[in-house]
């Protein structure tokens, strides 16, 4: 049996880890993101896509290296901790799963909004709290159940998310009016600045797809290539979006903020397209939920089993099924209770702000990485020397410069509070080996 050194299977290979990151990164976004970035861009919108697309291919390079050199399970967390020791890694971590979980809890109660929709029932509150019960236990069992049913799930979403999808984008071009793709006058510095800041959250999930490291097949290989295949799908598929949507609505697009790929697929398909695009956009995120709560505990079963955290219990590994079950069940219930309270909307940012600070570790972690002589040799490595990983670690740096001054202080207090806690954490931990 293929299994990692901390005890898990190796059941995850190419094409189930390139569906891990898009189900991930195809999330809710997409069903509104084009006429958002109309509204700033116009018909040259596409063009932001192009430079973003670049910026995250630069941060994935990063993880590309770092994940086939450091192979066990964690992601951002393992590779930063790796480089940088317990400290940075316990950041990295949190700040990771803080994003993570507050995005699962926007995302759950979007996906019971739109079932409240179509079904008025899911809009009593009696109801939202079960369906949300039943949701996060129903993903969090199966994941317990081995991580080849988990990702199993997962290529089915990613599968049925991306089918609505696909199918606009090909018949959709028989309604474009080709005047409505002309370019007016060129986007200013600042259009572009504002869009690429908006859009880029649209490429983030990539990295919550690497948490399971440690069950990955030959993932010297396996990762870069699933990184490639899903960053390059990816970067089409918005890219034909954007097209078919400017081309088919307009200068009317930016009227359409709800769903605006609903009203595409109205014009393509007749009344049925709407309906069809509504779907998978629960569909979708669904998908990205499912996704979570596969890959996110094992980032808490990696903290467990380093000692950051002081629950040795949350690295245990089921007997059976050889997955990291109490973090499974642990994360799923934080996730159900977060998004039971509902209204975290608000927090949106500082969640956004704390991936780019998880981006912004693993680039500088590159770095160190190179010098561990212990890791896998025959991994893959950035081309170039040094210049991937310090220009993308300077592009977030830029990013997160543009956050406001509001934005700023809060996650400034947020990671003072958790380095207080980390600390005392530690100070405890002494005192009580003193006094055993």
């Amino acid at each position: 049996m293929n299994t990692s050194k901390e005890g898990l299977k190796r059941e995850v290979g190419v094409w189930g880890l390139s569906a891990n990151i898009l189900n991930i990164i195809v999330g809710a976004g997409i069903f509104v993101l084009p006429a958002i970035i109309a509204g700033i861009m116009g018909a040259s919108a596409v063009m932001t896509y192009l430079i973003c697309g670049f910026l995250i291919g630069l941060v994935m390079l990063c993880f590309a290296e770092a994940g086939s050199k450091v192979t066990h399970s964690g992601g951002a967390y393992a590779y930063v901790e790796t480089a940088f020791g317990a400290y940075p890694g316990f950041l990295v971590s949190i700040f990771s799963l803080t994003g993570a979980l507050f995005a699962d809890a926007a995302v759950s109660n979007a996906l019971i909004e739109v079932l409240g929709l179509i079904f008025p029932v899911f809009k009593d509150p009696s109801v939202r709290v079960i369906t949300l019960f039943l949701l996060f236990l129903s993903l969090a069992v199966l994941n317990v159940v081995g991580v080849k049913q988990g990702i199993g799930i997962v290529k089915i979403n990613t599968v049925a998310k991306l089918i609505p999808l696909l199918l606009l984008v090909s018949i959709g071009w028989k309604d474009v009016q080709w005047a409505n793709l002309n370019w007016g006058a060129s986007p200013t510095v600042k259009q572009f600045g504002e869009t690429s800041l908006i859009l880029f959250f649209a490429f983030i999930g990539a990295e919550t797809g690497l948490n399971i490291g440690g069950e990955i097949k030959h993932p010297q290989r396996t990762v870069p290539r699933a990184i490639f295949f899903g960053i390059s799908f990816v970067l089409v598929l918005y890219i034909l979006i954007q097209l078919v949507s400017q081309g088919v609505l307009g200068n009317d697009l930016t009227s359409f903020k709800e769903a605006p790929l609903a009203e595409v697929a109205k014009i393509a398909f007749g009344p049925v397209g709407y309906n069809l695009l509504f779907i998978g956009a629960g569909i979708s995120m669904f998908g990205m939920l499912s996704g979570s709560i596969l890959n996110v505990p094992r980032v808490v079963f990696r903290l467990s089993r380093d000692g950051v955290i002081p629950f040795s219990r949350l690295a245990s590994i089921h007997c059976k099924f050889k997955t990291p079950y109490l973090a499974i069940l642990l994360y799923a219930g934080l996730g159900f209770t977060l998004a039971s309270f509902g209204g975290f909307r608000q927090l949106a940012a500082i969640a956004s702000s704390s991936i780019l600070v998880v981006y912004l570790g693993v680039s500088l972690s590159v770095i160190q990485l190179r010098k561990i002589k212990t890791l896998a040799a025959d991994g893959f490595k950035i081309p170039f020397g040094y210049t991937v990983p310090i220009l993308s670690a300077g592009i977030i740096v830029y990013f997160l410069s543009n956050m406001t001054g509001l934005e700023i202080k809060g996650t400034l207090l947020f990671a003072g509070v958790i380095t207080a806690i980390y600390f005392l954490g530690k100070i405890y931990r002494k005192w009580k080996n003193k006094a055993d």
